[in-house]
């Protein structure tokens, strides 16, 4: 199965500011200036205004599809109105770190084969437990993408950590849950078709270790695909024209049409979309020039060999991070790690920031201070280590989780066990370009300049 292009190019441009600010208001930072980051407060808060990254727009050398969070203000999910701190806050950033806990189990599960089969389990019953009424939350990351002939425009999660993507699909044949946009309807396009079940590609279909199922009606591919959260999506797997931009259209495309979609989903038009290696079986390696080594090819995992806090390596043995392995996820909030790795992490930063208040834990961050009455604050710069001598510096606003100005959080979390594998979620992402380059099984960083 075959995917588009050379490089793809992923900018999670921060919804929060990015004000560098220096002041003397702040505590004097426990370790030396260079080695960490002098903020204002405010600027570690959501943005209330858009503006948009003009980044590469002008480069005749790649196309750019603008990737936008969820609930930030150029999104059209964005609610003006939440600004203010309140205990439904609080319940809302729950949401979001239950939802994103679900999905670390989910991609744990996955890796360690212990997935159940979404044909089976809805074939008998299509009630699922009851769940929250809140509308969900979500910190992931979205695009706009054309899908059919004429294209209809549909906004997609984009999930580097997913091998399906799938949309909700029109007549929705048993179940499909509220979405913002209209539903993709394949019977007004003329470039969609569904895949034989007796096709190569059918054959070879396997979502999250889950293989393809037959329609008893039409002999067409079907796909089914399970998160940890117990939601999931059944439906046809079928070829269709996406459009990126005016330049960039793909004939082809192979993707899910869902007509069973049941759980944890809310407003965009699907949780999943464009994995930059969802089509291939290539591992993906940190890099920082072509000749840098490929590493084994086991669940695509990135070389994460150490981690700096404050100018410092962490003295973590070189076998914690090997022995689990670690991969990048766009869909992934929270960064996870060995739990004797997150231990020296969480060491070194509480030590590095003694002279501010710890406050009570929130839900798996257990790591937060109250900055209500600062203006500015410091805190160590956090830098991963890769095997090939690459050091990737997490940006200013890539190190904490906001739920509040009194509740700012430590972005990273321990895995229960140290065999699962470590995660590098999207908040360490921020204002990072991650390149991926699938032909070469490789990915590469480098600092972004969005606003």
């Amino acid at each position: 199965m075959g995917f588009f292009s050379v490089f793809l190019f992923l900018i999670l441009c921060s919804f929060e500011k990015a004000i560098i600010a220096l002041a003397a208001t702040s505590p004097e930072p426990h370790l030396p200036p260079h080695t960490t980051h002098t903020v204002e407060v405010n600027s570690l808060l959501p943005a209330t205004t858009c503006t948009p990254s003009t980044k590469g727009h002008t480069n005749n050398k790649a196309s750019i599809l603008e990737v936008v969070h969820k609930h930030g203000p150029c999104s059209i999910f964005h609610k003006s109105s939440k600004t203010s701190t309140t205990k439904t806050d609080d319940k809302y950033h729950a949401q979001i770190l239950k939802q994103d806990e679900a999905r670390v189990n989910s991609i744990h599960s996955r890796l360690n084969y212990r997935i159940h089969d979404p044909f089976t389990q809805s074939a008998a019953s299509t009630t699922l437990p009851a769940k929250s009424g809140l509308p969900l939350g979500s910190a992931n990351y979205f695009v706009t993408v054309g899908l059919g002939t004429p294209a209809k425009q549909l906004s997609l999660e984009f999930d580097t950590g997913s091998d399906l993507t799938w949309t909700q699909c029109r007549p929705c044949l048993r179940s499909c849950y509220t979405q913002s946009e209209p539903i993709f309807d394949p019977s007004l396009s003329s470039s969609y078709k569904n895949l034989s079940c007796s096709s190569a590609t059918c054959t070879q279909l396997s979502s999250a270790g889950i293989p393809h199922r037959c329609s008893s009606a039409s002999s067409s591919c079907l796909y089914g695909i399970r998160y940890g959260d117990g939601s999931f999506s059944i439906g046809d797997f079928a070829k269709e024209k996406l459009t990126l931009t005016s330049t960039d259209v793909f004939e082809g495309f192979l993707f899910g049409c869902g007509q069973d979609n049941e759980g944890l989903f809310y407003g965009t038009a699907a949780p999943p979309v464009i994995s930059p290696s969802a089509t291939e079986e290539a591992p993906l390696t940190a890099s920082s020039s072509p000749s840098s080594p490929r590493y084994p090819k086991e669940s695509r995992r990135l070389g994460l060999a150490g981690i700096k806090v404050g100018g410092s390596q962490l003295s973590i043995a070189p076998s914690v991070f090997s022995s689990s392995g670690t991969i990048i996820d766009s869909g992934t909030v929270i960064t996870r790690l060995p739990a004797k790795a997150y231990a020296a992490l969480r060491g070194a930063f509480r030590e590095a920031m003694k002279n501010y208040t710890l406050t009570k834990s929130f839900s798996l961050l257990d790591t937060c201070y109250n900055f209500s009455g600062y203006e500015t604050v410091s805190y160590p710069k956090i830098a991963f280590m890769f095997g090939d001598g690459l050091t990737v510096d997490s940006d200013a606003t890539g190190i904490f989780y906001v739920v509040s100005s009194s509740q700012v959080c430590l972005a990273f979390a321990g895995n229960k066990d140290d065999s699962d594998i470590g995660i590098i979620g999207n908040v360490q992402q921020k204002r990072l370009e991650v390149v991926y380059d699938v032909a070469g099984q490789k990915v590469g960083f480098a600092p972004a300049s969005c606003p």
